[in-house]
């Protein structure tokens, strides 16, 4: 028999097939198939796009059927069929495989996003390497530059063959310059203004802050968003009949010039003639008419608080089990009248349970740690109130970044959900330092170790240590939050803390304080919480120098009141108190609170058994709002008071103290209050101190890094001193006492551990005070 052979080179199958008709002109039956030229194919895929199999008769069209599919399959660029005798011979050359994919000149997006794109696109390292798919890959890059506003941007490849069938790719990129939007202009505006419209806009012209926000850089994305941004303004001042006629994005010939025009028309307003509401109301009429209030009759038409409205009446159905709920708000207007009836159209849907609690993204913390914190339970009807308990109480631990909670219906029920709990874990452990330096002080370290979950057990410890000129504080503490099923805590704390108020330019004297204390706290609410505990403490008192026989002290010696009181309690006078509280907390989140508020009530009050006779209390209270999208208002204060019983001194190592960091800003720490003859600071037993915040979100940042502008004020009042201001006594509260400091700061609870950072200018200081403009706190993660 005659060996004849046919050659295809050809990737349009309709050539394949008519020129594969001249392959093998006669019929003859397959006794055997050998495949030629693979190295890394394997031979069961080559046969899987053959029509035929040994024993099968072979014809030209089956021939060109298979040489048409394996060109297809993408493996191969050359295949061909040969016949020896009775045997089909398979030739072919495969495409070269990648073996790396280099990129050169990227610098506006991130590396590991730019090859998540690229092999999306079909193009990675191991994969068969097609011309084509390079060709997609590079397109689809440049459709990337081109949406961020780099429209000058060259892409250019290079393929060089390497050993083994295989290639290099390299991509390099020419980004030129970003695209700067110079104009914004709009068209067809009677009731609004430009510059209220380019408020609401994430787009802008440039500014002296554009280098950071990038707002003047041109984005589809973002203008598509502004675009709906600008339709909300007007849906939400009646402007129904709003259309957005056109937008025109003119590029410069530079390419680097972006101007802007948007055409607008914008109808006119509508008033709200009725409110009503259709469907379903479960008998629930009145208290369903009770949320329409917002929605005014006569008012101008607001989308937002129409939108509103229709989820108020949605969550009403939710705590009720109508976990999905439909209340879609149907504006029907009246164009003559100019005005529009707003109907809700409501369909609760099927009542529902809870199937499962399911949590995911819990990779260090266990599941029990989460779900101890969920109030909505397996086998009870959906109640979103229970939901969003859940998502606060779980968002208050303060082990995740994010805490989203949906449910979502159980596949071919009706009546079944699983509340799917998803959280985004957080490093809770750090490692604090702190440095300052003080005029009375000098340099200030401390440092700390604490892990507020420890082996996602959500039991949390810590140890400080302290030093400076004045101070040295050793301190650890353990907490568990659930040492019963119910929620009762408990914390331990050990520390030994020493002050040397010589170095304070106070007296010569130095106390250090030993002790240890237990407490439990048990939960009465959702959101309330009492504790209940003891500690014991000796406080050792060293007094430097001596006195004569009448008792004064001679020379740099001790103050008379430390003699006299070292005289009445002894040099390490102990003493045994019970301490209490209170705290409710309905923050949004423990890291960064949005909205919510928390308050704390501690108190000690010693035991006669020992020799300390004294108790002492202090309240905190902490308020946020927010007042924009972005921006928090935050209020906190602090009140002290503290006092002796039973014919007993007060203890001076028992004082409050204010100023500082944490206190008023732009003071020196403790520096505020009372002051001995010499003008050295006691404390005392009456403190006030508060602090108004505006937090911002820095822009592209997560919401834990913002910058904040804050307004201090405090001060602490107390027996045995005097103000050497005005040289009166000062253990009476009087506000005028009271000092104050604006300032400006960022905070950042980073993955690296918390960072905060304020320059505070005092408004009422006097001569004397001790100003301390720039402070912060420094941390570091594990």
């Amino acid at each position: 028999m005659t060996l004849k052979t046919f050659t295809i080179k050809a990737a349009a199958a309709g050539v394949i097939a008519a020129l594969s008709l001249s392959v093998f002109a006669q019929q003859f039956k397959i006794k055997d198939i050998r495949v030629e030229g693979i190295s890394r194919t394997e031979p069961g895929t080559v046969f899987s796009h053959l029509p035929f199999r040994v024993g099968d008769d072979y014809t030209p069209e089956k021939g060109a059927q298979a040489i048409r599919s394996l060109y297809q399959s993408g493996l191969f660029r050359d295949v061909n069929l040969t016949q020896d005798g009775d045997v089909i011979v398979v030739n072919l050359t495969e495409r070269p495989a990648v073996a790396t994919i280099q990129t050169n000149g990227i610098k506006a997006f991130d590396k590991d996003e730019v090859e998540k794109s690229l092999k999306g696109a079909g193009l990675a390292e191991g994969r068969i390497f097609n011309s084509a798919t390079l060709d997609k890959a590079t397109q689809e890059l440049r459709r990337q530059y081109l949406a961020k506003g780099f429209y000058g941007v060259e892409v250019s490849t290079n393929v060089t063959p390497l050993e083994r069938n295989r290639v290099r790719v390299t991509i390099s990129v020419d980004e030129g310059s970003s695209s700067s939007i110079k104009q914004i202009r709009f068209t067809g505006l009677h009731a609004a203004d430009e510059d209220d419209l380019r408020d609401v806009m994430q787009l802008g012209t440039p500014n002296w802050f554009s280098w950071y926000t990038k707002r003047d850089q041109y984005s589809r994305e973002k203008l598509a968003g502004d675009l709906e941004a600008i339709r909300s303004w007007y849906l939400n001042r009646g402007y129904l009949d709003y259309r957005l006629d056109s937008v025109q994005v003119t590029i410069a010939p530079n390419k680097e010039d972006v101007y802007i025009t948007i055409n607008i028309d914008e109808g006119k307003p509508y008033k709200v003639a009725s409110v009503k509401i259709e469907g379903e109301e479960l008998g629930l009429d009145k208290e369903l008419q009770g949320l329409l209030k917002p929605v005014k009759i006569g008012s101008t038409y607001s989308a937002e608080t129409v939108n509103a409205v229709g989820e108020s009446l949605k969550e009403k159905f939710s705590t009720l089990g109508y976990a999905f709920a439909k209340t879609t708000p149907n504006p029907v207007t009246d164009r003559q009248k100019g005005t529009v009836d707003v109907i809700y159209t409501i369909d609760p849907g099927r009542r529902a349970y809870v199937r499962n609690v399911i949590v995911t993204g819990n990779t260090r913390t266990r599941d029990e740690v989460v779900r101890r914190e969920v109030r909505q339970y397996e086998a009870s009807w959906f109640d979103s109130d229970k939901v969003k308990i859940s998502k606060d109480r779980i968002n208050r631990l303060g082990f995740f970044d994010d805490v989203t909670v949906e449910p979502t219906q159980v596949a071919g029920t009706r009546d079944e959900v699983d509340l799917n709990i998803h959280v985004k874990e957080r490093p809770t452990g750090n490692i604090t330092l702190g440095a300052g330096l003080s005029s009375s002080d000098g340099i200030i370290l401390s440092a700390g170790i604490s892990q507020t979950n420890i082996f996602g057990t959500g039991n949390s410890a810590s140890v400080e240590v302290s030093n400076s000129d004045s101070t040295r504080t050793y301190a650890l503490s353990l907490t568990q939050p659930y040492v019963t099923p119910e929620g009762v805590s408990r914390t331990i704390d050990i520390y030994d803390r020493r002050v040397d108020l010589d170095e304070l330019d106070v007296s010569n004297v130095m106390y250090e304080t030993l002790g240890a204390s237990l407490s439990y706290g048990v939960p009465v609410t959702e959101l309330d919480r009492i504790y209940l505990g003891a500690k014991i403490e000796q406080t050792k008192v060293t007094l430097r120098g001596s006195r004569d026989a009448s008792g004064e002290p001679i020379g740099d010696s001790s103050p008379r009141r430390y003699w006299d009181y070292v005289d009445n309690f002894g040099k390490d006078p102990k003493s045994a108190a019970l301490t209490f509280g209170w705290s409710r907390d309905s923050r949004d989140n423990a890291l960064a609170p949005n909205k919510g508020r928390y308050q704390r009530l501690s108190g000690e009050v010693t035991l006669p058994v020992l020799d300390l006779r004294y108790y002492k209390a202090s309240y905190q209270f902490q308020q946020y709002w927010p007042v924009a999208k972005y921006v928090t208002a935050a209020f906190n204060t602090e009140i002290g008071y503290a006092d002796s019983y039973g014919d007993k001194e007060y203890p001076f190592f028992k004082n409050f103290y204010a100023g500082g960091i944490g206190s008023v800003r732009g003071f020196d720490s403790s520096s505020l209050g009372p002051r001995d003859s010499n003008g050295d600071n006691l404390g005392g037993q009456k403190m006030f101190n508060f602090s108004a915040e505006l937090y911002v979100p820095l822009p592209g940042a997560d919401r834990t890094l913002r910058a904040f502008g804050f307004f201090d004020g405090g001060w602490v009042w107390g027996k045995g001193g005097s103000n050497r201001y005005e040289g009166t006594d000062t253990s009476n509260v009087s506000l005028s006492d009271l000092r104050y400091s604006v300032g400006v700061g960022v905070a950042w609870i980073s993955p690296l551990g918390p960072l905060k950072f304020s320059i505070a200018f005092p408004l009422n200081d006097k001569k004397g005070d001790d100003v301390q403009r720039f402070q912060f706190q420094i941390g570091t993660g594990f």
